[in-house]
């Protein structure tokens, strides 16, 4: 069994962060179920162009506000507490942030957990780099 809190994990190798965002990832490739788990929080105002080419995200609101664009579509879908939304055809997408927003997400497959995104704004496959990572105790 698993159990992890956020204060243990904050300040760690899996406390990641850039302008106006910071993640941490309860669950990495080390931990060997196949997806993570992050806490991501995300600064009002902030804006970014995702893509993530190698994985599949899900995204639950439970906290702030904001929106999502499919940037093929131009669809817009407004994310406020519990809204979940998944990009599960690796959408290229522009997320908004209104107000500052606390989103659980799931990644499969699973990140190494100190990963910032690419320029692209993807994720490189943890998989491909599993050679590097320790097997957990």
């Amino acid at each position: 069994m698993i159990v992890r809190t956020l204060g243990e994990l904050k300040g760690s190798k899996v406390d990641v962060g850039g302008e106006r965002w910071r993640s941490v990832r309860f669950l990495t490739l080390s931990d060997n179920v196949g997806f993570t788990v992050t806490s991501t929080v995300l600064e009002a105002g902030h804006e970014l162009i995702i893509e993530y080419k190698n994985h599949i995200e899900a995204n639950y609101c439970i906290d702030g506000e904001g929106e999502v664009t499919d940037l093929a579509t131009d669809t817009v879908h407004q994310i406020r507490p519990g809204t979940l939304y998944a990009l599960d055809k690796n959408e290229r997408h522009k997320l908004s942030v209104f107000k500052s927003m606390h989103l659980i997400c799931v990644f499969a497959p699973a990140l190494l957990g100190t990963e910032t995104p690419e320029p692209d704004g993807s994720y490189r496959n943890a998989l491909d780099l599993s050679a590097a990572v320790a097997p957990r105790d």
